[in-house]
């Protein structure tokens, strides 16, 4: 009796194990040759993210490989910018790479920079406005360099491994996901391949064009560094203190409601003491949003927050609870907080706690170039809450040394005094005049209340009128706001 049809097919079926196929996947190159598949052509955008912050190792490994391969004109388009990253000045200065777009700029590339290192000014976009930027088309990426904590050869990846071979870990990949579903080209740098299938996933094999291993993507342990490390500073301490106070007698404290925290430590640290009231009057929140931190995790464990809605893991902890805890979600950029996508989850957030570096008497909030004039920190998503939430409310110190936080004007624009509801410093609390109901409020829980002009007269008596800053005339950097019109511009610094 001769062979059936099926058992022919199956004689003809390749009988190489299917982990091998895996090895030998299509997508599985070098940097180099990814880059010579992908199309990348001078003049070109190029995109990364931020996700491992002073850890980074992906930017100036990809930027070097670029130079030595002899690319230039190069738009760098980077959900942010680190001290790690100064080797980009060299880069710049060789042509290499000639407009950067970005979040924020710190270190030595920051200062070079508000020098006028470079001839075209950097655009700086709030996340959800990169985010809203990449989808409109406004930003086109060509392609986008993504590293990853873990990834199969196909190309689906995120942020965690399940291996016991785990290099780095970085938890959210929200600011990459954008790029991974936009860019024409998508190459996922790992440092942890893994078997397929590698899930859950981050980033879909549907949207990876090219997956590359290499020996490192990023340090882990320089994530919770700088401007979130945990404070133990007195001063915010107390700052702290009475952020968490406001946001008891405000009115929006109540069962259900939805909080944020910023970068800085003070706002960070706030969450940490409204967690006893919530204990003591048996209030639960919905959500917490935006960068999740190992306290925020351990409130969500103790059934005070319900659900976290992560755009970025702060820590390790909040890392590791992306990947075991699915009431830990992970979010885009775009569903963070897009000015234009309905679902954003900024649209529903009821509280917010923001750090400045200055605040003016209109109430208008600087969180990107200091009062030296150099660049020195990142919009992140301070427009995109402050004008979102309920309840806006920023947290900074009346000086900083002998300089001013509270000032006539600030030095660049970055949020507009009229999505900013209150103003906690050390020596009183402001509201915002547009707000009298909240006022009345903390009025009547007995805190200090003050006006911006009282505070900014404070400061003045302490260190005296400062001399204007030494601005040249040239353009170093445009801040967007969030519709895509131009928000205000840096010039370079003078020395």
């Amino acid at each position: 009796m001769g062979k059936s049809v099926y058992n022919n097919v199956e004689a003809h079926k390749d009988i190489t194990p299917r982990l091998e196929l895996q090895q030998k996947s299509p997508k599985l190159m070098t940097l180099e040759e990814a880059i010579r598949h992908s199309g990348l052509k001078d003049g070109m955008t190029i995109s990364f993210h931020h996700h491992f912050r002073g850890g980074d190792k992906v930017v100036n490994m990809v930027v070097d490989k670029l130079a030595e391969m002899g690319f230039k004109d190069l738009h760098l388009a980077a959900s942010s910018l680190q001290d790690v990253h100064e080797p980009l000045i060299e880069h710049i200065r060789n042509g290499v790479i000639t407009e950067i777009s970005t979040s924020g700029l710190r270190g030595e590339l920051a200062k070079e920079i508000s020098h006028g290192l470079m001839e075209k000014p950097v655009v700086f976009r709030s996340h959800g406005g990169r985010g809203e930027a990449i989808a409109s088309g406004e930003m086109h990426i060509n392609v986008a360099f993504l590293g990853a904590s873990s990834s199969d050869p196909l190309g689906n990846a995120c942020g965690y491994s399940r291996s016991e071979n785990a290099k780095s870990i970085c938890g959210s990949l929200g600011y990459a996901l954008p790029d991974a579903h936009y860019a024409d080209k998508v190459v996922i740098l790992t440092d942890d391949l893994v078997p397929y299938p590698n899930t859950p996933n981050s980033i879909s094999e549907h949207d990876v064009d090219y997956v590359v291993e290499v020996e490192s993507v990023g340090d882990s342990s320089k994530i919770a560094s700088g401007a979130i490390r945990d404070t133990k500073n007195p001063r915010d301490i107390l700052l702290a203190q009475q952020a968490a106070k406001v946001i008891v007698n405000s009115g929006y404290f109540k069962n259900g409601f939805s909080i944020q925290t910023g970068s800085g430590g003070a706002s960070l640290a706030a969450v940490k003491y409204i967690r006893q009231s919530m204990i003591d009057q048996d209030i639960k929140a919905s959500f917490a949003l935006g960068g999740i931190t190992a306290h925020m995790v351990k409130m969500h464990e103790e059934g005070l927050i319900e659900r976290l809605i992560d755009v970025q893991s702060f820590d390790k902890v909040a890392a590791e609870s992306l990947k075991n805890d699915p009431k830990h979600k992970e979010v885009s950029a775009c569903e963070y907080a897009s000015m234009h996508e309905q679902g954003a989850a900024t649209h529903y957030l009821d509280i917010v706690i923001l750090s400045a570096l200055e605040v003016d008497v209109n109430f208008n909030v600087n969180v990107l170039v200091g009062s030296d004039g150099i660049i020195r920190g990142a919009i992140g998503g301070h427009p995109d809450t402050a004008e979102d939430s309920a309840l806006s409310i920023i947290v900074c110190p009346l000086l900083r040394g002998r300089i001013p936080c509270v000032v006539n004007e600030v030095t660049t624009l970055i949020t507009p005094g009229r999505t900013v509801d209150v103003v906690v410093t050390e020596y009183g609390i402001a509201v915002n005049p547009a707000r009298p109901e909240i006022a009345e409020r903390l009025k009547a829980a007995g805190l200090k209340i003050v006006t911006l002009e009282e505070l900014r007269d404070r400061a003045l008596s302490v260190i005296g009128n400062p001399a204007p800053l030494p601005f040249g005339d040239k353009v170093v950097g445009v801040v967007m706001n969030r519709d895509g019109s131009v928000m205000d511009v840096i010039k370079n610094i003078v020395e």
